[in-house]
């Protein structure tokens, strides 16, 4: 029984020190020291460093010193690592350049730096910006927009507020991109990305997606959320309270807990009886799936029929650039797509 328990306890500690030694070679590699051939060989050390040490459990003699060795090494690592801040002042791509911000004034929030492209391709575009206020009382709706491009489980979420006169507003939490830099799934979890939000006009936000993007080419579903409208209402200043703060205080995006699905849900728990977390929410494809099943979008047809209903895309392309674009891609066509 002791030689078991010995064991036992040497194996948790192979698989935490695997475990950390993965960890840290990858934070070395995705880091932003600036030779590759630097990073690579910062990673294969640690890496080389948490293999010695899990083989030298299996010596009496070494396996408490060199997992202690490691464990220093590994503080060193999480020291630098913590040290890491993230930054509003990089040369950041166009389309994430210029920060959202809001202003309040009783029920009437100003956002300033609304994006409202104009697009000829997904990359050639003239930027332009506008401030719009918003009236909280005519908050009529919160609709959630789902594009898909590689599969039902994944899909990128955003929201869209409907101020009814006011217009609509879109915002979409995605990561902030440097010039020349591409979204890698893997370094989204060590600290390379600032988190954004982008504020748009639905005619730059969804017809992006629906009309320009076509490597691969996504398909986008909109759906109007159901419940109390004073939910959409507080809901709506947790966004402009965090947008806010970004501006002030910039924040890392994060692949696993801080993305464009659960930074939504994080925003959601201000209401009370808020959606509850679920594997479906990290599963972003199945968000919508997981609405329906909890009552929160309209479960008066079968949900493979409200998701037809939903897409927009025919109806974004017909719409294009015209100026009611979000009256258009939510009118029911005669025919097809509905």
């Amino acid at each position: 029984m002791r030689r078991a328990g010995l064991v036992a306890v040497l194996l948790l500690c192979a698989l935490a020190i695997a475990c950390a030694a993965a960890w840290g070679a990858l934070a070395l590699y995705y880091s932003d020291v600036r030779s590759e051939a630097a990073r690579a060989m910062l990673a294969a050390a640690f890496g080389a460093a948490g293999l010695a040490a899990m083989l030298a459990l299996l010596s009496r003699g070494w396996r408490w010193r060199a997992a202690g060795g490691f464990a220093v090494l590994l503080a060193a690592l999480i020291a630098w690592w913590s040290g890491i801040a993230p930054s509003n002042d990089r040369d950041w791509q166009p389309d994430v350049a210029v920060l959202a911000y809001a202003t309040i004034d009783g029920n009437r929030v100003t956002m300033h730096n609304i994006r409202d492209f104009d697009y000829r391709s997904e990359f050639d575009y003239t930027p332009h910006y506008y401030d719009r206020t918003f009236d909280l009382n005519e908050l009529q709706g919160v609709d959630l927009v789902a594009s898909y491009w590689m599969g039902p489980a994944i899909a990128h979420i955003f929201v869209s507020f409907d101020f009814g006169p006011g217009g609509h507003l879109a915002v979409s939490i995605e990561t902030r991109k440097e010039k020349s830099e591409q979204y890698s799934t893997i370094k989204g979890f060590f600290r390379q990305y600032e988190l954004y939000y982008v504020v748009a006009d639905e005619r730059d936000v969804i017809r992006l997606r629906t009309n320009y993007r076509k490597d691969p080419p996504e398909d986008v579903y909109v759906y109007r959320i159901h419940g109390p409208i004073e939910n959409g209402r507080r809901t709506f200043m947790e966004y402009v309270k965090a947008i806010n703060s970004l501006k002030a205080k910039p924040e890392f995006y994060n692949t696993l807990t801080t993305n464009c699905t659960t930074t939504i849900w994080m925003n959601t728990r201000v209401n009370p009886g808020h959606v509850p977390l679920s594997w479906k929410v990290l599963a972003s494809g199945y968000v919508p799936e997981y609405l329906y099943e909890i009552g929160r979008l309209d479960t008066s047809v079968p949900f493979a029929e409200l998701q037809r209903r939903s897409h927009v895309n025919a109806r974004a392309q017909a719409a294009d650039k015209a100026a009611n674009f979000s009256e258009l891609i939510r009118k029911p066509a005669s025919g097809g797509e509905k």
